[in-house]
């Protein structure tokens, strides 16, 4: 057990990133082919800078994992300014491409089911990760804080890619956004042998908001749909 812990001590959030980014690249690779290299019709040009940033965002957060790991703390907090701008660009750009994606969906069809209820999806992801974004960002120079935010905001970023797997059930991919947040909760309880008190709100917090984000998608209650098309228009 020992053993386990000084492992996990030392190389859980690395581990995690590298487990986020197969993740991402085992959900997307079924649907990349004919959405981005062979798609017909063409999608909007913002769909590939989404991809790019949601891509490069994988990387850093594997890069920052690694700095840390290898104790480059220096090297890891300049680079964070650069984390700062993408995260910001990458709600801007998630929030415009599902928007842009709505309404090619509308006129061409495709897409995950009614292309105005689904709207919430998209959305709510940018919102959660830009509230644990912005906490991590807040609590920089509290290490034990800031590195639980920024997994939890990039664990709401495998969303998408948890959709695409083939085996997940419509309507479940948040449990996968969930698995790996209870990961994070179940290395603390194995090394400190408590879970840290970020989880213990973060958590029900996020399957609360899945659970209405979800009802929503299925239901399309009028007041969303009324918000909805009033964004796409």
């Amino acid at each position: 057990m020992e053993k386990l812990r000084s492992f996990l001590s030392k190389y859980f959030y690395f581990i995690m990133s590298l487990l986020i980014a197969a993740v991402v690249i085992y959900g997307f690779s079924h649907t990349i082919d004919h959405n981005l290299f062979h798609p017909n019709p063409i999608p909007p040009v913002i769909l590939w800078c989404h991809g790019i940033a949601f891509s490069g965002w994988v990387v850093f957060f594997i890069v920052q994992s690694a700095l840390v790991r290898t104790h480059n703390v220096k090297i890891h907090r300049k680079l964070g300014w650069f984390g700062l701008a993408l995260g910001i660009a990458m709600i801007l750009l998630g929030l415009t491409t599902a928007v842009s994606m709505a309404r090619f969906h509308l006129q061409y069809g495709g897409g995950f089911g009614d292309p105005v209820a689904f709207l919430i999806v998209p959305f709510y992801d940018m919102l959660m990760f830009a509230v644990f974004f912005a906490l991590a960002i807040w609590y920089r120079k509290m290490p034990e804080r800031h590195r639980r935010f920024i997994l939890i905001a990039t664990c709401i970023l495998t969303a998408a890619g948890w959709g695409r797997f083939p085996m997940m059930p419509d309507s479940w991919f948040d449990s996968g956004v969930d698995l790996l947040v209870l990961l994070g909760a179940t290395r603390d309880l194995i090394v400190t042998k408590r879970i840290h008190p970020i989880y213990l709100w973060a958590l029900p917090i996020l399957i609360v908001t899945q659970i209405i984000e979800i009802h929503i998608n299925i239901h399309q209650p009028a007041a969303w749909m009324a918000i909805a098309h009033w964004i796409i228009r």
